[in-house]
């Protein structure tokens, strides 16, 4: 008698383009200058991302813009997440206990620590103009750099499903 096998593919993955945006501001400052020189309409959403990790919650910043016009979504989230640890030392004597905050910086995709936020592009139609879109950010004088991130060569890649 013959065996079965099942093959399950991999074919839950969403279909998006992805730029790595390189600036030092705050989020809600980057999410005004990418909505006044790049035209878009970010708003903060009620709800950040969050995650929990070793029992510590973790919140990136998350903006939105639903383009209905274009049928296409734009999502900005913050890279980086500081968050403050008690941290307790002890020196083994009996009152020589002292409390200290640590803080402890995560990564939303930990191979690209050096990028500060990720502007996630859903669309319905195939291609999306990324690269007009990257050449207005790139025009803008706080930010850094920014460019397009292929998506496929990204281990970490499961962090940017969310709705």
């Amino acid at each position: 008698m013959g065996t079965h096998k099942l093959v399950l593919d991999d074919d839950f993955e969403e279909d998006f383009s992805l730029i790595a945006i390189h600036c030092s501001e705050e989020p809600y400052k980057t999410a005004y200058i990418l909505n006044q020189f790049a035209r878009l309409k970010l708003r903060r959403n009620k709800v950040d991302l969050s995650y929990s990790i070793k029992g510590l919650e973790i919140n990136f910043p998350l903006f939105r813009f639903e383009d209905l016009a274009n049928y296409t979504n734009y999502k900005l989230v913050a890279n980086k997440c500081k968050s403050a640890v008690a941290k307790i030392n002890q020196s083994g004597e009996l009152f020589e206990n002292t409390m200290g905050e640590e803080t402890v910086i995560t990564h939303l995709i930990p191979e690209l620590k050096k990028v500060d936020y990720f502007l996630k592009i859903q669309s319905d139609f195939d291609k999306v103009g990324t690269k007009m879109l990257i050449t207005a950010v790139n025009d803008i004088k706080q930010i850094i750099s920014a460019y397009e991130v292929d998506t496929e060569t990204l281990k970490s890649k499961h962090n940017l499903i969310f709705d």
